[in-house]
């Protein structure tokens, strides 16, 4: 058996024609061009390529982006008065700082003067605790966007039992949250493993839909899934390889090759996950506009 591929890139192109399509008529409509601003302290290369990214996505979507690209000397008072100013900008529907930030700069301080209604990221406590208690708000971008990825792959979640591995507040915990709510999306039985874990074999064998997401190379095996096993790959690793043009390659945390002749779907990496992080950003942003504009 070899596993169906479920195909990242595929799906977040689909997800972009219908959010540019939905830009549009908010153009045509409302007069109204949903806007993103991207913040850049510093010069960290890998956020370097992402900003980039969405400079590209925007400009495919066509949104209005603002990007804002700060010297690494950058105070954390300047970097609050900028967030400020964008809050109060009504051509910005989304602000989007990206982490990590100078190690002076008190991330969660910076984090906190998002306005909520503008909190695209989904990382502004109050949307967190929205999240949790199953309200209407912006969710996690690279959570969400695994929820996508089962759910217009025709993967049935409800009654399923998700194992997750890793727990971090940017992937792990929200997806605990997400699956485990009551709405015919979610509805699953969902188990969490991570560094603590005894028996994390035991527990993954039993898992319908596996959800790797521990930055560990390979680290999930074949011996640590069941035939039939539906799993989604998060973690991206950058590991050496002399053969490859740059030196290395980009691997997950699921030892591809011999996991997908067991499963009967997986994500591959790159091409899964990653595309849709970005496009989640881009479907929060919408949803900014629509929800200002009182638009279901």
């Amino acid at each position: 058996m070899s596993a169906k591929i479920i195909d990242g890139k595929a799906i977040a192109e689909q997800m972009r024609t219908e959010i540019k399509t939905q830009a549009q008529e908010l153009k045509s409509k409302h007069g109204i061009t949903p806007g993103l601003a991207v913040v850049l302290v510093g010069e960290d290369p890998a956020s370097q390529v992402y900003v980039r990214m969405k400079g590209k996505a925007c400009a495919e979507a066509e949104f209005f982006s603002d990007e804002h690209k700060l010297p690494a000397e950058t105070s954390e008072a300047d970097l609050l008065e900028l967030v400020a100013k964008l809050n109060a900008d009504d051509k910005i529907h989304g602000i989007l700082v990206q982490l990590p930030l100078p190690k002076r700069i008190d991330e969660s301080k910076v984090l906190l003067a998002i306005d909520p209604a503008k909190d695209v990221d989904g990382f502004h406590p109050t949307n967190v605790g929205k999240m949790m208690v199953g309200q209407e708000t912006f969710l996690p971008c690279t959570p969400h966007g695994v929820v996508q990825m089962l759910i217009r792959s025709g993967v049935e979640i409800p009654g399923k039992h998700v194992v997750i591995v890793g727990r971090s507040n940017i992937v792990g915990r929200p997806l605990m949250n997400m699956l485990s709510q009551k709405n015919d999306r979610a509805n699953a039985t969902v188990t969490c493993v991570h560094t603590r874990t005894r028996n994390m074999t035991e527990i993954t064998r039993q898992a319908d839909i596996l959800i790797a997401a521990a930055g560990r190379p390979k680290m999930v095996t074949a011996d640590m899934v069941k035939d039939g096993v539906v799993v989604i790959d998060v973690g991206v690793n950058r590991v050496d390889d002399p053969t490859a043009k740059r030196g290395y390659r980009l691997v997950g945390d699921v030892d591809f090759e011999a996991v997908k002749e067991k499963a009967a779907a997986i994500s591959p990496v790159p091409g899964g996950v990653g595309p849709m992080t970005i496009t989640m950003l881009l479907y929060n942003t919408i949803t900014s506009v629509k929800t200002k504009l009182g638009i279901e």
